[in-house]
């Protein structure tokens, strides 16, 4: 059984073949699917989505740090956030973590501290809640260590969405609770600097993930991403590890279980 850890199969870029995607995931045993929640404006199609398919999505509650910007109501969404976790919606017995949450400063610098009180509030909330973290990074590495340095000790555990930075931030970060790492069809680029890093890191710290409709892998590189395509991430990963390909599921599904108490 694989299990895509970061999925957004609930977004418009699905409406017209959703059902068969869904069905192309039970044919390549994607049996389960993490959906993180970005901001208020996609929570109810996540919803509608659980409520559907109860048995394979598994859906997740935060505010994006790219909906941080430019949002006057931003205070206000986090404390949305804090009521869901607390009263999941009529249909939905729980979330299974808070994300996607973290810091993103590609688009623009302006509002670093926004983001990070952001950030900083909704790791409290998983700490209350006694749920994993899902985190989103871009052009924030450091910022990112730096935050989650100062958690450290605290019981937070979680998984870095798309890991992209270097061994020393792998270990950094590890150092700070019980985190795993998530890979996705960035490894399987032409030349890509993540694998040579996933080819040192340990296969007990990672999970397996799409992020579709983006970061596709290849042999699709250029179309919309969907869960089923973790199958050839899973392929990639074995290959950098030199290890079968069995061993790669195996390992990545018992990581994604533990974490998400599956």
């Amino acid at each position: 059984m694989l299990i895509d850890t970061h999925s957004h199969i609930y977004e418009p870029e699905f409406d017209v073949d959703r059902e068969q995607a869904i069905c192309r995931c039970q044919e390549s045993d994607v049996q389960l699917l993490l959906l993180p929640a970005i901001d208020k404006e996609s929570y109810q199609r996540m919803f509608e989505l659980s409520v559907q398919y109860p048995n394979m999505m598994r859906p997740m509650m935060g505010l994006h740090p790219t909906s941080v910007n430019e949002n006057d109501n931003w205070r206000e969404e986090l404390q949305m956030v804090d009521n869901y976790l607390q009263h999941p919606p009529v249909g939905i017995e729980r979330f299974w973590g808070v994300g996607e949450i973290g810091l993103d400063f590609y688009w623009s610098n302006d509002y670093r501290k926004e983001q990070i009180e952001a950030f900083k509030s909704q790791i409290e909330m998983a700490i209350k809640y006694d749920l994993p973290i899902i985190v989103h990074t871009r052009n924030a590495w450091p910022e990112m260590c730096e935050v989650m340095e100062q958690f450290a000790g605290r019981g937070v555990k979680g998984i870095f969405h798309a890991f992209s930075d270097d061994l020393e931030s792998y270990q950094r970060l590890k150092a700070c609770g019980d985190f795993l790492f998530g890979v996705g069809g960035v490894v399987t680029f032409k030349k890509s600097k993540l694998a040579e890093v996933v080819k040192q890191m340990s296969l007990s710290d990672l999970v397996l993930e799409t992020d579709c409709p983006y970061l596709t892998p290849v042999p699709h590189r250029g179309e919309r991403n969907e869960s089923s395509y973790v199958r050839y991430i899973a392929q990639k990963v074995a290959e950098l590890k030199e290890v079968d390909l069995e061993l790669v599921v195996e390992q990545t599904t018992a990581n994604a279980k533990r974490m998400f108490k599956l």
